[in-house]
């Protein structure tokens, strides 16, 4: 492990130029002690390092110096293809790997094109996870992706929230959707998929599997997102709505929304428009629709308008006595009812609902 972070070392002073000790520890992962003896090594190797002193110094290589050192190991030139997401790479357990591969890379650059590379990277940046929602812990997840490199099958323990399951999994590939990492795997002959952060246990059984001819990871993954949309959506809701609800609509319900605007009517003389948008169960339906406030009415079909008529005169009764309803009052059983049926078993129901398995 040394030697790879000499190299590293190395190749940080002649991508960038002069590098003061703190700025290649915090670099290289490792104490400002390390680094000073890891130069010193360097410079016993023959490598013509210089040492700048002042407010301006640092460590750097002796001009014209240049390291031709620049082979990548195979797990190095698998992660450049992480190169555009560091912080699901450090979730893979491939951090210092890829670090390790793109300074080897910019190294073997010609001056134009490393200096060009650089300026990409100051000016463009990819942040996968979804806004106001917290990362997955996934402790799992360098073990799981082990497997799914090595071909290795895991005996499995995982949380739905309809209850646990144990089972043993080949897995074929991650997937990172919004943040989420998820595994597509073979369970009992079957393509399944699975939230990576909702694995309990995973423990490689020894045993190697083969994958299925012809498996398309991309394929597979875009025809699950499918069924789930498809399984997803139980009917479709004509709604009235308003110029503001037109703003929201994208913006609430994601493609459902940009759809619904499409099947938009004419306006009528205050701007409302009618459209037709899908909806998931009633529980569900009318939680959804409900964030959209007075903005919109429910037109049909009559069972999710009443449904929603409902859910409106449990608020209406509950806010209805003031600053006493916050205490005790008759209404209170109501509203727990209403809070059991639209969200059922306590659970983060969107997030739920994102889980193709």
């Amino acid at each position: 492990m040394r030697a790879d972070r000499l190299l590293s070392l190395l190749l940080l002073l002649q991508n960038r130029g002069r590098m003061t000790a703190p700025e290649l520890a915090a670099e290289l992962e490792v104490s400002v002690r390390t680094v000073y003896r890891d130069i010193e090594a360097l410079g016993a190797a023959g490598v013509p390092v210089c040492a700048d002193r002042g407010p301006a110094g640092g460590y750097r290589l002796m001009d014209g110096y240049r390291t031709r050192l620049t082979g990548l190991t195979d797990a190095e030139a698998g992660s450049l293809f992480l190169a555009g997401v560091p912080g699901p790479a450090r979730e893979l357990g491939l951090g210092a790997v890829l670090a390790s591969a793109q300074l080897k890379v910019h190294a073997a650059l010609p001056a134009g094109l490393g200096e060009q590379a650089r300026r990409v990277q100051e000016r463009f940046h990819l942040d996968a996870p979804a806004w106001f929602r917290d990362a997955d812990r996934v402790p799992l997840l360098a073990a799981i992706a082990r497997a799914v490199w090595e071909q290795r099958v895991l005996r499995a323990h995982y949380r739905r929230w309809r209850g646990e399951v144990h089972r043993e999994l080949c897995p074929l590939g991650l997937v990172l959707k919004g943040g989420i990492w998820y595994l597509v795997a073979l369970a009992e002959e079957t393509v399944r998929t699975y939230r990576v952060a909702r694995f309990v246990t995973v423990v490689e059984t020894g045993e190697a599997f083969e994958r299925p001819a012809g498996f398309d990871l991309a394929a597979s993954w875009a025809e699950s997102a499918r069924r789930l949309e498809a399984s997803m959506y139980r009917g479709t809701a004509r709604l009235r709505i308003s110029p503001r609800a037109r703003r929201l609509l994208p913006m609430q319900f994601g493609t459902a929304g940009v759809r619904a605007l499409e099947s938009a009517g004419p306006p009528d003389g205050e701007g409302w428009v009618e459209v037709e948008m899908p909806v998931e169960a009633e529980a569900v339906a009318v939680t959804d629709l409900l964030r959209l406030g007075t903005e919109a009415e429910v037109l049909g079909p009559p069972e999710l308008r009443r449904a929603v008529a409902e859910a409106v005169s449990v608020l209406a009764r509950r806010y209805g006595d003031g600053a006493s309803s916050f205490g005790p009052s008759a209404g209170s059983s109501s509203v727990e009812n209403f809070r059991e049926v639209h969200r059922p078993g306590g659970t983060d129901r969107t997030r739920e609902r994102q889980v193709p398995s």
